[in-house]
């Protein structure tokens, strides 16, 4: 089983995403957008897509919109046909807001852009851990998850969605998380513990099929107990006297992927 990793042009989080999938079983390759481009005949290699984090082309003229026109123009009917097999495909923040500029997700009537990931409401950038609710189980990538803890860190991480489409995300069942409070409920936009504001409290969302996940937290960062802030406090992990890795949350999204296919 092998996962493809997109890098070029900004793109800074493909040895972490290569990481967490080698840790769960993969093999993976790390592969530049151009050298892609040039032999798209390579994806079918591949069961795994993956578009990873960072600030492809500086954000310059808005998040993941640059490599969006990219893909568009060089790769999108190669892109399409891999989706259209047995095949996964996750974009993780940057990677997210690619897939949204694609029309990969939610694609709920074509492939144009039908939702947008926008600044967020505190206008800064926002790196800090969050609590999410998963609200599709049966995305292969989400199965048997019911809550997360991951971080963010972004400055468009917002979804900004139009009343008539956030009736369609629900009657088809495409939102995948969404932000909670410390109680376990929704966020209700409420600052911190929906980080931007995004509408409906999204976090990620699905494609009709479920086998593209779009989300703006990082599980390649949440791969480790250790990585958690207060990972010394949880009594039945880690403390001084226990030192060995254990798994946190992240790591059960590229678990999934790897038990779907073996």
């Amino acid at each position: 089983m092998r996962a493809l990793i997109i890098s070029g042009y900004g793109i800074n989080c493909e040895d972490e995403t290569l990481h967490a999938f080698t840790k769960t079983g993969f093999k993976g390759s790390i592969v530049h957008i151009n050298d892609l481009i040039d032999n798209p005949e390579t994806l079918n290699q591949f069961q795994i897509v993956a578009f990873p984090g960072g600030f492809s082309y500086g954000d310059d003229t808005g998040s993941g919109n640059a490599m969006a026109n990219k893909i568009k123009n060089n790769l999108f009917d190669h892109l399409s046909e891999f989706l259209l097999k047995d095949k996964l495909v996750i974009g993780i923040c940057n990677g997210c807001q690619i897939l949204v500029n694609l029309g990969i997700v939610p694609a709920i009537n074509s492939t144009t852009r039908e939702v947008a990931l926008v600044e967020n409401d505190s206008a800064v950038y926002q790196c800090r851990w969050i609590n999410l609710k998963v609200s599709k189980n049966s995305s292969p990538w989400l199965t048997d998850i019911k809550k997360m803890h991951l971080p963010v860190a972004h400055q468009e991480g917002k979804f900004m969605v139009a009343k008539s489409i956030q009736g369609e995300l629900v009657r088809h069942d495409l939102i995948a998380c969404q932000y909670i409070d410390k109680k376990g409920k929704l966020a209700k936009q409420i600052f911190p513990h929906n980080p931007n504001g995004s509408d409906m409290d999204i976090a990620a969302l699905t494609n009709a099929k479920g086998n593209v996940l779009a989300m703006m937290p990082h599980p390649e960062r949440a791969l480790y107990k250790t990585q958690e802030p207060d990972w010394l406090n949880d009594n039945k992990t880690g403390s001084k006297h226990n030192m060995s890795f254990v798994f946190a949350d992240g790591y059960k999204i590229f678990k999934n992927a790897f038990d779907y296919f073996k």
